[in-house]
């Protein structure tokens, strides 16, 4: 049976909520990492059935909606085996690639959070405080830009903001440039709002400091809200590393949807 779904302007748009042009771009982003095979030598093993652009979308179509494999199959005219093996090669060439380190680094504003993605592999996930088996993914915004510059791997959701930041990567990709938490960052050496104390209320200017660092820190809830439109991220049956590329190539997707058009 044939597929229904082609790499086309109006199943791109909607499945994957990208632009064609942007669709394009990641096309060509996987294509470099390899996608279609070795640049050089011999290809080993069959040809796929679908062509490269048709395996990006099936991938991304998949994050997008979180459709089993079985309901992927027939609408790419394929078996459920081979929509499998294509999310399996193909997630990990998805991944967001690690933003440049800004040439003036104190100049730039990052903001730091925590989101709980509810998973299935009790291996990684633990059950936390939204009462479901779920893991704690570190994420870095640009204050500015609101584009996503790193995420950490994937932690029990028991752990605490602060314990997965220092457990992460993201101090040593962060060194020297101002970047925003919220109070459970507490002596992580990030900026964090006044804290009350028992008898001590906060002064005015105090006040002010939190109401302005709220204002900002909600950056990073508004990026999350966008990167969960992407379903995987709400109920993820990945295991493994699949997980971590999950997040991963979700915000590249949320990068490439929010970043402006290049000029003409």
């Amino acid at each position: 049976m044939g597929g229904v779904l082609r790499a086309e302007p109006l199943w791109v748009e909607v499945f994957t909520g990208l632009r064609m042009t942007q669709f394009q771009r990641l096309v060509r982003a996987v294509r470099e990492r390899g996608g279609n095979g070795p640049q050089k030598g011999p290809r080993i093993g069959r040809p796929w059935c679908l062509p490269l652009a048709d395996r990006v979308l099936l991938v991304a179509m998949y994050y997008r909606t979180n459709l089993t494999m079985r309901q992927l199959a027939p609408l790419f005219g394929t078996s459920p085996a081979t929509v499998c093996r294509v999310v399996q090669r193909l997630g990990p060439l998805l991944a967001l690639e690690p933003a440049p380190r800004p040439a003036e680094p104190l100049e730039r504003l990052w903001i730091v959070d925590g989101t709980l993605i509810p998973v299935c592999d009790r291996r990684v996930g633990s059950s936390s405080r939204n009462y479901r088996f779920s893991a704690n993914v570190q994420v870095v915004v640009d204050a500015d830009t609101r584009l996503v510059l790193a995420a950490a791997r994937p932690v029990p959701g028991t752990t605490a903001d602060a314990q997965a930041w220092r457990r992460s990567h993201l101090p040593e990709y962060c060194r020297g440039v101002t970047v925003l938490g919220d109070g459970a960052y507490t002596g992580c050496g990030l900026v964090i709002p006044h804290r009350k104390r028992p008898g001590r209320p906060l002064l005015p200017v105090q006040e002010a400091d939190n109401a302005e660092h709220r204002k900002v820190r909600a950056r990073v809830e508004h990026t999350f809200a966008r990167m969960k439109n992407y379903k995987i991220l709400r109920d993820c049956r990945q295991r493994g590393d699949d997980l971590p590329n999950a997040v991963q190539a979700v915000a590249h997707m949320h990068n490439l949807a929010h970043t402006p058009a290049p000029a003409a």
